[in-house]
């Protein structure tokens, strides 16, 4: 009996294992870049809100490249509007030996508008 069978009209190899015949699948290689809280994020949203996209991404082997894109894009905007942000509202160095409380205080409300603009344009959309 022979041991491996190609079905040619699936595109498949099936090997005997007693007596079936399984396919012998195997899973493509994944994306080693990290995935990082705005990646982390996405997938909660993508889990909680669009489980159809999810589950399409999860299937398809795109969920892992997919988050990592989300992540290195999130945290290079995030990181832009933050820089245009205190360039903008005159959070500098020399505030920040001056005055360390104001520019703790300035700094915080910057990156909090930051991180909104992210999750709605990004993360949430």
């Amino acid at each position: 009996m022979k041991k491996y069978k190609y079905d040619e009209s699936k595109g498949l190899l099936y090997e005997l294992k007693g007596d079936y015949y399984l396919p012998c699948l195997t899973v493509p290689e994944q994306d080693v870049r990290p995935i990082g809280i705005w990646g982390q994020r996405r997938e909660k949203y993508l889990r909680r809100h669009r489980k159809i996209l999810y589950t399409n991404l999860l299937t398809s082997c795109k969920l892992h490249a997919h988050l990592a894109d989300i992540n290195e894009e999130a945290t290079e905007m995030f990181d832009r509007l933050v820089e245009q942000m205190a360039k903008q509202e005159g959070i500098t160095e020399q505030l920040k030996a001056d005055d360390m409380l104001e520019w703790v205080r300035g700094m915080n409300n910057i990156q909090n508008k930051a991180r909104e603009i992210v999750n709605t344009e990004l993360i949430f959309n």
